[in-house]
């Protein structure tokens, strides 16, 4: 993987809208512009990566559950207009029997799906969306285990109507230990002071 952001060369900056896409190079390859598909001020990205074989990777990162258990989009009704459009399409595509609204709880959810299909389906472009779930995040008093995050994600995709596993329409969870994160944060630390 070669990670674009969030990089401590650009002060851990993180993108949404156009400029996400374009520190993805994917400037020129989109045949369906993303204004078309989701208004401005969509979601933020916590990280930007291009795997070795060049597929785009988009990551949400969620640090406890609750936070997971986002509200409903407060777009105006222009905005909300095209959001609803583009996550009735999202829906339809992953969970064609599914009749739950995408706009209320769960909505961030919903979103960051909505953009791997942009991506994969009206753009034809191989990418990965990967939920990053944080065990152990004491200071947000987060889940310590796996096993409480799958379950969290179970009653997400039961609310929303979504098969239990998407990993066939390139969306992922992968699960990372925040205590191994701090470990290596403050083995750098100690590295740079020496």
């Amino acid at each position: 993987m070669t990670w674009i952001s969030p990089l401590a060369s650009e002060s851990y900056t993180e993108y949404r809208d156009q400029r996400a896409l374009d520190k993805l190079e994917l400037r020129g390859k989109l045949s369906k512009p993303l204004r078309e598909f989701w208004p401005a001020r969509g979601p933020v990205w916590d990280a930007l990566g291009v795997s070795s074989k060049g597929r785009p990777v988009i990551v949400e990162a969620k640090a406890h559950i609750p936070e997971a258990a986002s509200p409903g989009t407060k777009a105006a009704p222009k905005s909300l207009e095209l959001i609803e459009q583009s996550l009735q399409a999202t829906r339809k595509y992953l969970a064609p029997r599914a009749s739950a609204s995408w706009t209320g709880t769960f909505y961030q959810y919903a979103n960051r799906l909505a953009y791997q299909y942009f991506l994969r389906v009206l753009n034809s472009l191989d990418s990965s969306l990967v939920f990053l779930d944080f065990t152990n995040a004491v200071d947000m008093d987060g889940p310590a285990t796996e096993e409480e995050w799958r379950g969290a994600i179970r009653m997400i995709h039961a609310v929303l109507g979504l098969p239990a596993n998407l990993e066939y329409f390139g969306v992922y969870h992968a699960f990372m230990d925040a205590r191994a994160v701090a470990d290596l944060q403050s083995n750098h630390r100690m590295e740079s002071d020496a």
